[in-house]
């Protein structure tokens, strides 16, 4: 199995839109080159939260257009309003404590059954890697397409098992390899799954004889850039750090890997990424207001001409 050309995508909550913007950038590249689009172009793709929806929604054959579609359609379903919120989690402190998640996870599982239906990791027509964490054996997951004690699981339950965000969506429940799994976000484990993929390809396919040999693409979502000041940082304790938390964690790791990548591939690694404008940098905010910046500055990226040269220089090396 060639796993040379590899697609690796970010966690990101609903700035997964400007993953899929970006990518149907690289997709127009492609074409006006005469060259196949996304899903052909590669031979491995990895996502983590977000990511992983969006892989195993260009491993079903949907394209970066109709994922970005999926994104604003299906926004205010994955991440409800204030009101349906808090009557939801009215329910959820009782039975829950006051400590229950942002949000119940119903809307979500109910856009991944629609987009998913009974599909089998296995059957997606291209090889996949999703990112995931188990919360009672206390390891990573890594879902994979290509083993065999994998092809039969859901892909709607393993993207949802690799979007529980902690905070914000509950662990998600479900057999893996005879045993009950405590699911939640990829993130946790690499939020940037480039070097698990890179991992996998070498192991799997014996041509790639040295990382210089691959070519990766890595997409982003957006880099936060927020601080966190001093005096917030010394005086936080486990309440003010609960959701702070998970997002130094999941930039943390993203730019870690990104440094291993580079060092691993050298020229044949391409990153796409930019820093997000404070404000616009939550997982879950869907006003429209929001959308619209995320858009604008997905698009401006795209323009850039260290951009462009980019996306020529990978192009010549799918």
């Amino acid at each position: 199995m060639e796993m040379r050309r590899i697609l690796s995508l970010d966690g990101g909550g609903i700035r997964g839109l400007v993953s899929c913007l970006w990518l149907a950038g690289v997709e127009d590249a492609l074409l006006k080159a005469g060259k196949p689009g996304v899903l052909k172009s590669f031979d491995l793709l990895a996502g983590s939260s977000t990511g992983a929806v969006i892989a195993c929604g260009m491993g079903i054959g949907l394209s970066p257009t109709q994922l970005a579609d999926l994104y604003r359609a299906q926004r205010h379903t994955i991440f409800p309003g204030i009101a349906e919120r808090l009557w939801s989690r009215a329910g959820r402190v009782l039975a829950h404590g006051p400590s229950a998640p942002k949000y119940d996870g119903t809307g979500l599982d109910q856009v991944l059954q629609q987009v998913f239906g009974d599909t089998r990791l296995g059957q997606l027509k291209i090889p996949l890697l999703v990112t995931g964490y188990d919360t009672l054996s206390r390891k990573p997951v890594m879902f994979k397409s290509f083993l065999p004690r994998h092809e039969d699981l859901l892909v709607w339950e393993v993207c949802r098992a690799s979007a529980a965000a902690p905070t914000y969506f509950p662990a998600h429940g479900m057999m893996i390899e005879g045993r009950p799994c405590s699911m939640i976000d990829g993130g946790v484990v690499a939020n940037n799954p480039t070097a698990c993929a890179i991992a996998e390809a070498m192991r799997k396919d014996a041509r790639v004889g040295d990382s210089h040999e691959l070519v990766v693409l890595s997409v982003g979502t957006g880099e936060r850039n927020r601080p966190i000041s001093l005096k917030s940082a010394q005086e936080w304790g486990a309440l003010e750090w609960a959701v702070p938390i998970i997002d130094v964690l999941f930039d943390g790791s993203t730019d870690s890997v990104d440094y291993i990548a580079r060092q691993l591939v050298g020229d044949g690694y391409f990153r796409l990424q930019t820093e997000l404008v404070v404000g616009l940098d939550d997982l879950d905010d869907v006003s429209a207001t929001n959308l619209a910046a995320l858009e604008a500055l997905a698009a401006d990226y795209l323009r850039q001409a260290a951009t462009q040269k980019k996306l020529r220089q990978l192009v010549k090396r799918l």
